[in-house]
């Protein structure tokens, strides 16, 4: 199915609109790591919550792009799970 440009761009904005900003803290490292993800708040947190428990070794989330980041659970120092937050788009008053 081939789609045009203006549906790719509604898709990828709609996308956008969803995205959770997640932040992850690193022991030993000078900067958190911020990532925008389009996983749902309460599949950070599970993710999390697992890799915190000990059922897997590495905390695995995808940001908005597909990429993926990993990060050793013994590694960690805290997540900070924002809302999904909504873009405003042109120019209005402040």
């Amino acid at each position: 199915m081939l789609r045009t440009a203006r549906q790719i761009a509604h898709i990828s904005d709609r996308r956008r609109d969803k995205a959770v900003e997640v932040k992850i803290g690193v022991q030993h490292a000078p900067r958190e790591i911020v990532l925008e993800s389009d996983q749902s708040v309460e599949e950070v947190e599970r993710l999390v919550s697992e890799a915190l428990s000990g059922k897997t070794q590495l905390l695995s989330l995808q940001d908005e792009k597909g990429r993926k980041v990993l990060v050793p659970t013994d590694r960690l120092a805290y997540v900070e799970i924002g809302e999904p937050t909504v873009r405003k788009v042109g120019f209005g008053a402040l």
